[in-house]
């Protein structure tokens, strides 16, 4: 295994450069910086000394890695994880990855920036974290963390697709059965839906759980009554008019965003949510509780997501954590009832 020693003679650098860098320190240049981190990434570079350090020692810090703060999910699920870690007399070292601010959401397809995410692992292991947690902005399969980290690693609100590091996500199937299930109660039998894009697993999973209650109601599943879109407001609104033409009573919205679109052509129609069509969201984002009239929708288990993210941690540097199918844990969500859905007759 490479030593810092070696890493320096490599890049023609000394000792001192390479522990800065490793360390987050100023005053090496950029294209010092980008070689020292090529290198360690090349030789696989594991700084021992800080592994023999966590073994005799707590340094009762983790850290965090968010791909961007300023994206709605994230600033809830870091609330989570340090509520957890607060109570467990931890701290946690954020690095904040400003994806979306630099790249919009173009990097959820994309892996040229996970170099970058296994650099700031790498930066925290030299500063004696006892583990690291990636947080993402939106669900999605993601192998940006290495499976030979000399500490646990837990991601949350994305799918690593290894049984090592274990996943923290929403229960979207569960969310969606309950906001179907919710609407055959009230007598939907034509029940439109409104999608995120075809390849999130928030959407695959929502489109399995609006089936699953269809099912479970003995409502016939109807393809012609799904209209894919993007999770942007517009989507909503373009899919209303296809939907009424339809005949549907009933819209579920995978986002509140969407919601609002319909919102926005049903105002147009003269038709009003909740009476003449009943609509249901997904998230609870803050504005749905502000539309007219308010919005039913699915709390998004972001704080819990945190949270739990941070148990399960702990529970690893406990060497405690249970065993679940692919280390894939699911966080339940919750309907918020509101005053969009109306009460049909149960023979309609």
């Amino acid at each position: 295994m490479a030593t810092i020693k070696e890493i320096a003679k490599l890049c023609n650098v000394s000792v001192a450069t390479v522990s800065n860098i490793l360390n987050n320190k100023p005053g090496a240049s950029k294209e010092t910086r980008k070689l020292v981190m090529e290198k360690v990434r090349e030789l696989n570079y594991s700084p021992n000394t800080v592994a023999r350090s966590l073994k005799m020692q707590n340094t009762r810090s983790i850290g965090v890695i968010v791909e961007d703060m300023t994206i709605f999910s994230i600033p809830d699920i870091v609330d989570g994880l340090t509520e957890h870690f607060e109570e467990a007399n931890y701290q946690i070292l954020l690095i904040n990855l400003r994806l979306f601010k630099k790249y919009v959401d173009t990097y959820y397809f994309k892996d040229n920036y996970f170099d970058l995410v296994k650099d700031e692992i790498w930066k925290l292991i030299a500063k004696q974290v006892e583990g690291i947690i990636y947080v993402t902005a939106h669900e999605r399969v993601l192998s940006c963390i290495p499976e030979d980290l000399p500490v646990p690693a837990v991601m949350a609100y994305g799918y690593t697709g290894s049984e090592k590091i274990p996943s923290v996500v929403v229960d979207d199937e569960d969310g969606a059965y309950q906001m179907i299930r919710y609407l055959v109660e009230q007598g939907h039998r034509k029940i439109g839906v409104v999608t995120g894009k075809r390849s999130s697993p928030h959407m695959q999973e929502r489109l399995l759980g609006y089936q699953k209650a269809l099912y479970e109601g003995n409502v016939l599943y109807n393809p012609e009554l799904v209209c894919y879109g993007d999770w942007n407001r517009i989507s909503g609104y373009r899919a209303t008019d296809r939907l009424l033409e339809k005949g549907v009573t009933a819209v579920f919205c995978m986002n509140d965003l969407m919601a609002g679109g319909v919102y926005d052509r049903l105002e147009e129609l003269h038709l009003t949510p909740g009476k003449d069509l009943s609509v249901v969201g997904y998230d609870n984002r803050e504005l749905s509780a502000y539309y007219n009239p308010p919005l039913t929708t699915v709390t998004l288990p972001l704080h819990d997501i945190g949270y739990e993210a941070g148990g399960i941690m702990l529970k690893m540097l406990k060497n405690q954590l249970e065993d679940v199918p692919d280390q894939i844990h699911r966080v339940k969500c919750s309907p918020v009832i509101r005053k969009s859905v109306k009460r049909l007759d149960m023979n309609c």
